[in-house]
């Protein structure tokens, strides 16, 4: 097996996610109500084959599967190493969408897994590591507080995505 890392002796595995992976992750992903309340669903997997691909042909990103012993993926997340100027040239790990399923949630796999993610930031010379998080999860807020993160940002996004007689999307010329 190709894993990146053996835990909880013996009974998990992390390892780099493969396109057949796919389907698995996207399911992971689905069965959480924020990520299904944005469109995540499981389907037409063409879109995220496409954004496998890109996200797998980037040496900046890696994106991991959690297994159990049985070979069973429950559990997925994104790492992404980011260059950046801000404090005197830190790198910056980003997590994202860290999914573990949830009838084996409150089981330390979550912990593990995002443990593996610190750990492998900073072996690629991350001096921060990062996620962001639905203001809705307050649960999954105090989980990564447990760990060590702290709430020290208030997020924005903008919604590329949105129709063309969305107010949010219209632009204004600066003169």
């Amino acid at each position: 097996m190709d894993a990146l890392a053996t835990l909880a002796d013996g009974t998990l595995t992390i390892r780099r996610a493969r396109a057949s992976d796919v389907p698995a992750l996207v399911g992971l992903i689905a069965a959480d109500p924020v990520s299904a309340g944005r469109g995540d669903a499981v389907g037409d997997l063409a879109p995220y084959e496409a954004a496998f691909a890109e996200i797998d042909a980037d040496p900046a990103h890696l994106l991991v599967c959690l297994d159990e012993a049985d070979g069973t993926t429950v559990g997925t997340l994104q790492l992404t190493v980011l260059p950046s100027l801000g404090r005197r040239g830190t790198r910056r790990a980003q997590l994202e969408s860290v999914h573990v399923d949830a009838a084996r949630q409150g089981r330390g796999y979550g912990a593990a897994l995002v443990g593996w993610a610190v750990d492998e930031a900073n072996r690629r010379g991350c001096g921060l590591v990062q996620l962001t998080s639905d203001a809705s999860r307050v649960d999954a807020h105090r989980f990564y507080e447990r760990l060590g993160f702290t709430a020290s940002h208030a997020g924005f996004k903008r919604d590329l995505q949105a129709g063309p007689d969305d107010p949010s999307m219209s632009s204004s010329s600066v003169t």
